[in-house]
């Protein structure tokens, strides 16, 4: 069964962890994230962007999938199907489509029309109980066609848009979405401390999670970051796998080209990057 984030993500910024989004693709980066939530007793968010509820067929399509596998392989620990990144029309789709939670991205509008568009989809996800996530400033880079430029929120704004209601928030704190490059000068805490301050028990979203040293992150979740995005790690280590099996001539000996077993070391790789990163993240055993 799908559950608002609402309450793991409550529990998460009072426990002082967070919760992992990790996007999926397709089934098998389904599968191996639910499975590795319910080894980890861990509660989850599964994340799809526009561009990949596009490839899956759409986000129904997502929907009764992701519902179907919940049920089909027993899981019991709390779940949550969450758009990440959404358009105005996107977020109103995916709240048809049978999502549980959604994330309204406006922060290339003026923040008076964000606050507008926030406030009219933080009515509809309230009545229907869903949970839902806004953005301020910029996640830096490209993902899947978002691009932005990484400014970093300001926190007054930040408050506006918490005294919508919003279940969490985005807030650019010179995350960047991808891999990191080698000049990268480090999250900006003392932007983040700010808005922190301003929002007070407001969950706090980090995009970006791949790449960011495991001591930013523990920083981060200690000043109220209770959702952490991750899939690049899980992109990388599922190509990284699969480009090893096909190297060492596997899909050529028996039936190794039969995508079960082509697909099953990417799919072991993204279990095993899951894991790590619900073990840094601190979910383990909160289900």
């Amino acid at each position: 069964m799908l559950v608002s984030a609402k309450e793991m993500l409550t529990k998460a910024k009072a426990g002082h962890y967070a919760v992992g989004q990790f996007n999926i693709n397709n089934l098998e980066w389904t599968k191996a994230v639910l499975l590795t939530a319910q080894e980890c007793n861990s509660p989850v968010i599964l994340g799809v962007s526009e561009g990949a509820g596009k490839y899956m067929c759409g986000f129904k399509t997502v929907a009764a999938m992701v519902k179907a596998m919940i049920d089909s392989l027993g899981i019991t620990v709390p779940v949550a199907l969450h758009l990440d990144h959404g358009t105005y029309e996107g977020a109103k789709a995916c709240i048809e489509a049978g999502f549980s939670s959604i994330m309204f991205d406006g922060s290339h509008y003026p923040i008076d029309e964000n606050i507008e568009k926030t406030k009219e989809l933080v009515a509809i996800t309230r009545d229907k109980g869903m949970s839902i996530e806004a953005e301020v400033g910029s996640i830096g880079g490209e993902e899947d066609g978002v691009v932005g430029m990484g400014e970093c929120a300001d926190p007054k704004e930040c408050k506006m848009i918490a005294d919508l209601g919003v279940t969490m928030l985005a807030a650019g704190i010179g995350n960047i979405h991808g891999k990191y490059p080698a000049n990268w000068p480090g999250l900006r805490f003392d932007v983040l401390e700010n808005v922190q301050a301003l929002t007070g028990a407001m969950p706090l979203v980090l995009h970006g999670g791949t790449g960011i040293p495991d001591d930013m992150i523990k920083k981060a979740i200690d000043l109220g970051v209770s959702k952490i995005n991750v899939n690049t790690e899980c992109q990388l280590s599922f190509a990284a796998a699969t480009r090893a099996y096909i190297e060492a001539g596997k899909d050529l000996q028996g039936k190794g080209f039969d995508p079960r077993k082509l697909l099953a070391p990417g799919f072991e790789a993204i279990k095993q990057t899951v894991k790590e990163k619900m073990e840094l993240f601190g979910s383990v055993n909160k289900a």
